[in-house]
């Protein structure tokens, strides 16, 4: 296996127990750099559960997480951030009442002497980042509220976020599901023009044709288990439609 196929972050034999119910039976994932997955399965699959293990939100009963070859612990949001893991939910986890400037820092505000925000500072690197990180249609202004954004525009925001903190794995927990058509349009282009800047994509969808459009390989699963890892390349939609319905 060459550099470029080796997985820049996996997880191995995870398992998440909530009394006697295994959300994560012995689930095995890896991402190599400038991959997409499609995290495919029905509702109650574990598709959630593993993005929020891979986040450092649920901390799992046991398992094995490994970055860049190296085992690291996953304990927290700070352990998941350090391997270079940006999560971005549905409903983006921001702050409708705040800036796009202060959404983007969220948590992570420059300061200066005596820990004071640096408002100008974050306003000047707020303009860069919009300017260059992610194209977002519409949005000139780091200071208007976010409140005012559009569901993809507040997803844009997000992923720009993601790349300025220099992220190189992106977990998108069902994206696309309140968002219009055209805006799934952009964010699945986000997704490939971030795919072939290096930046690797693990995509929690319903949506196979969704899927199919940007998704190198796929893991399909069910009642906490992997049932199926496939990649693209060998199969079809069909295929794999019908391995989210059996499963």
């Amino acid at each position: 296996m060459t550099n470029d196929q080796q997985p820049i972050f996996e997880a191995r034999k995870l398992v998440k127990s909530y009394g006697s119910y295994k959300a994560l039976n012995n689930v095995d994932f890896a991402i190599r750099k400038g991959e997409v997955i499609g995290l495919l399965g029905d509702n109650g699959a574990g598709k959630s559960t593993l993005v929020k293990a891979l986040s450092g939100v649920v901390r799992c009963n046991s398992g094995t997480f490994l970055a860049g070859g190296k085992e690291i612990p996953m304990r927290n949001r700070m352990d998941s951030q350090n391997a270079g893991i940006e999560t971005i939910y549905q409903d983006t986890a921001m702050v409708d009442s705040m800036s796009i400037a202060r959404n983007l820092f969220l948590g992570r505000e420059p300061v200066g002497p005596g820990g004071v925000l640096n408002q100008r500072e974050m306003l000047e690197s707020a303009v860069d980042i919009l300017k260059n990180a992610v194209n977002i249609s519409g949005i000139d202004d780091p200071e208007k509220e976010v409140g005012l954004l559009s569901g993809g525009q507040k997803q844009a925001v997000a992923i720009a976020r993601a790349i300025h903190f220099k992220r190189s794995i992106l977990l998108l927990d069902e994206p696309t599901s309140a968002l219009s058509v055209r805006e799934t349009e952009h964010l699945l282009e986000y997704v490939l023009q971030l795919k072939s800047e290096g930046i690797s994509s693990a995509l929690v969808t319903h949506n196979l044709y969704h899927a199919f459009q940007v998704c190198d390989r796929f893991v399909v699963m069910s009642r906490g288990e992997v049932k199926l890892t496939v990649s693209k390349a060998d199969t079809t939609l069909e295929e794999v439609t019908q391995q989210v319905v059996l499963t």
